[in-house]
């Protein structure tokens, strides 16, 4: 089971991209995902935990992820050095920050997210996580953002989306 741990603030959409990630996981056949928020008192800002749970077979474990194989982190005031006991051996944690973490992949999302007129960095990490990981193909994360979000907003996160797997795999 691959297993993604995603930290942001409310109101930046991490569970969004938890949900994301795990419906285009499912648009293969014979794959399942589970994704679920955990979050303390409800208000924009506060710290929010999302995880996106990946497997062949029906994922009924709905506990928190001890050891992740990705954590993404969309507000590098949330990254502490304890994270990395988080990871599985050979994981990776993708950070939205201008300045380099050691042991991190660091990422300037606010960059791209900006260009696209986008106020959350939710799907420019979820491409970078996409681009880094190939736990899915591109082709079903735009599929997935053009059936759970709102019609308006579709374009600019897919066109975000694309150029942050696009700067990841080149």
């Amino acid at each position: 089971m691959k297993e993604i741990i995603w930290l942001g603030r409310g109101g930046q959409g991490a569970f969004t991209a938890a949900k994301l990630l795990g419906a285009a996981y499912t648009l293969d056949n014979e794959k399942y995902a589970l994704a679920f928020p955990s979050f303390g008192p409800e208000r924009r800002g506060a710290p929010v935990k999302a995880f996106t749970k990946l497997n062949s077979k029906p994922v009924a474990d709905r506990s928190q992820t001890e050891k992740a194989d990705y954590i993404v982190i969309l507000d590098d005031t949330l990254y502490t050095e304890d994270i990395k006991n988080f990871l599985k051996d050979n994981g990776k944690i993708l950070v939205n920050s201008k300045s380099e973490i050691e042991n991190t992949k660091t990422f300037d999302a606010e960059k791209i997210a900006s260009e696209f007129r986008l106020p959350t960095v939710n799907t420019v990490m979820f491409g970078l996580l996409v681009g880094i990981s190939e736990i899915i193909s591109p082709e079903n994360a735009v599929r997935a953002v053009k059936e759970y979000m709102p019609q308006k907003i579709q374009e600019r996160n897919i066109n975000a989306f694309l150029k942050a797997v696009e700067e990841v795999t080149e």
